[in-house]
């Protein structure tokens, strides 16, 4: 093989658009030449120390490995777009924030919790952005749709998984959801079995994009909760019981 495998993958890794698994990096190769995973993880951790010195970084998130512009060059590189990044209001990141905590959960629970009724634009953001995505029916009365976050969600996040949330009591931004918010698994299914039994692989690439050069790890999850409101995600009003 005239080229090594650490320059096959960083090739690959600059060229995929997305992240990689080590099973989709091994299949980048002959079966009888196909390299170990051990061996590929191997030079992946050769890839990342190459990276040490450089303006950007290999990161591991929930669908595999990715670059991306280290997260302190952001300041900088966000300047070769005209446009801002989107921000999200506190009603959307606060409907998402007790999807990723709460999962799965219908519309009608996270009405109960807020205490106001849920936009249809704000679920329908979530849809569109594959944040979140129905993964069932609750067997009640009308079967109201349940919702639960994506690998898109973990990976625009830079989490590898949900355990990598922040503890909910650190998020001063929900102080008035927290005491209502049980962090239990709650019945009908675990959060971590329906990310990677149930969920789809695929993701968005996360690398100098305007809207992705300003996240900062897990905690981005609630971060924008208390700016100004630019993303149309509709009015609320107050929630009837």
């Amino acid at each position: 093989m005239e080229a090594g495998l650490v320059q096959i993958l960083e090739g690959a890794l600059l060229a995929a658009g997305e992240p990689l698994s080590v099973q989709r990096m091994a299949l980048l190769f002959e079966e009888n030449e196909r390299p170990s995973n051990e061996d590929i993880r191997a030079a992946i951790k050769s890839v990342e120390e190459r990276c040490e010195d450089r303006g950007y970084e290999l990161v591991q998130v929930a669908s595999g490995y990715r670059f991306q512009v280290r997260q302190d060059l952001a300041t900088w590189v966000g300047r070769l777009w005209q446009e801002r990044p989107a921000r999200y209001s506190r009603a959307l990141m606060e409907t998402l924030s007790l999807i990723a905590y709460r999962q799965p959960i219908t519309r009608g629970e996270i009405e109960e919790i807020r205490g106001v009724a849920v936009s249809t634009n704000i679920i329908k953001t979530l849809l569109e952005r594959e944040w979140v995505r129905v993964v069932g029916h609750r067997d009640v009365p009308g079967r109201p749709a349940m919702y639960a976050t994506t690998r898109q969600f973990l990976d625009y996040f830079n989490l590898k998984s949900l355990d990598q949330l922040p503890p909910l009591a650190e998020i001063k931004e929900l102080d008035n959801l927290s005491g209502e918010l049980a962090l239990e698994t709650p019945e009908g299914g675990e959060g971590e079995a329906a990310q990677d039994g149930e969920l789809d692989a695929g993701t968005d690439h996360l690398d100098a994009e305007a809207d992705d050069a300003a996240v900062t790890e897990g905690e981005a999850l609630v971060e924008d909760a208390t700016h100004d409101e630019t993303t149309d995600d509709g009015e609320e009003q107050p929630h009837q019981h």
